[in-house]
């Protein structure tokens, strides 16, 4: 008997609770009352239950009605979720969007792009890996996620098509106690070169025997960003980071910017969307592409005349 249960009766049941009576219920749904008290009662007669109770002027709800309302809830909407993911993909849409984001791009830029990525596509499941250098370019190429956001490297690769989103500004800093911040300006090579240096490193293959802006034969490699700059406050060494990560303590004074003579170890770093030249994204992913772009560029103009830690020029190439 229940399995004869429709969706149109729910709707009428959902809208006679809400409205508060049969007629209005039937306006809201472009129904004649008669076809709404018919529905109900049908509804009634199924599930062997009293929905409500007809002796006042109102039908009021009865404690069985009341019990079973959020479960007719949750179906209908749950049937109205399906067809819309139904039709999303029949559209194209993906069914899931994977993304890796390189572990420098600023994190309040990426949280108001998939926040409003969640409002515009409710239905489809959003993971998120952060990575660093290779790490974000390997599962890329080997299909694993829909799309990276990387840093400079692997910018002419034959597999992939590059899409600029925005630069950050990426300096080298040390603690005030640490010699290199208290050695003055301009700092010359061999100075950074006695001193250990705190260097990034990842997990995938395609920086092995490379490194980028090392002066030190010193070197300790971390491959968490979070550890890295922890270690420089502390004064273990002196390292390179994004000015968005340590702005505030720079502020404070906990961190110090050091100005190399040499002007390889400062730089614009370009952040662009990567991904298979034969897998291009599809819907979800275009749009959340266009939104990392949208978010950097507002960034971008918001700061604009302040100095930012997010370049609103050309890149300089790393």
């Amino acid at each position: 008997m229940l399995d004869a249960l429709s969706l149109d009766q729910l709707r009428t049941f959902i809208a006679a609770a809400d409205t508060g009576s049969f007629s209005a219920a039937g306006r809201r749904i472009g129904r004649a009352q008669s076809v709404v008290s018919q529905a109900i009662a049908n509804l009634e007669t199924q599930l062997a239950v009293r929905l409500f109770s007809r002796e006042g002027r109102y039908p009021q709800l009865t404690a069985e009605g009341r019990a079973l309302l959020p479960t007719a809830r949750e179906v209908v909407s749950g049937m109205d979720q399906l067809k819309a993911q139904a039709r999303g993909l029949s559209s194209g849409l993906e069914p899931a969007l994977a993304v890796v984001i390189n572990v420098m791009f600023p994190s309040n830029i990426l949280a108001a792009a998939v926040s409003a990525f969640q409002v515009q596509f409710p239905d489809t499941p959003l993971r998120v890996a952060v990575e660093g250098m290779g790490a974000v370019i390997e599962p890329v190429l080997d299909g694993g996620f829909d799309f990276g956001v990387r840093g400079p490297m692997a910018a002419t690769h034959p597999d992939l098509r590059s899409e600029r989103i925005l630069g950050i500004e990426y300096r080298m800093f040390a603690a005030p106690q640490h010699p290199l911040a208290q050695y003055g300006v301009p700092i010359p090579a061999r100075e950074f070169a006695k001193h250990l240096q705190l260097v990034l490193s990842d997990r995938s293959k395609l920086t092995d025997g490379k490194d980028f802006r090392v002066m030190s034969e010193k070197t300790w490699r971390i491959s968490d960003l979070g550890a890295k700059h922890a270690f420089l406050k502390q004064g273990v060494g002196w390292g390179g980071m994004p000015v968005h990560a340590v702005q505030d303590d720079l502020d404070a004074g906990r961190l110090v910017q050091l100005e190399p003579e040499e002007s390889d170890l400062t730089t614009r770093m370009a952040m662009s969307a990567v991904y298979r030249a034969d897998q291009p994204p599809g819907p979800a992913g275009r749009w959340l592409i266009e939104q990392l772009k949208a978010q950097g560029a507002q960034a971008c103009n918001v700061v604009q005349d302040q100095g930012s830690a997010v370049s609103c020029r050309d890149e300089a190439k790393a």
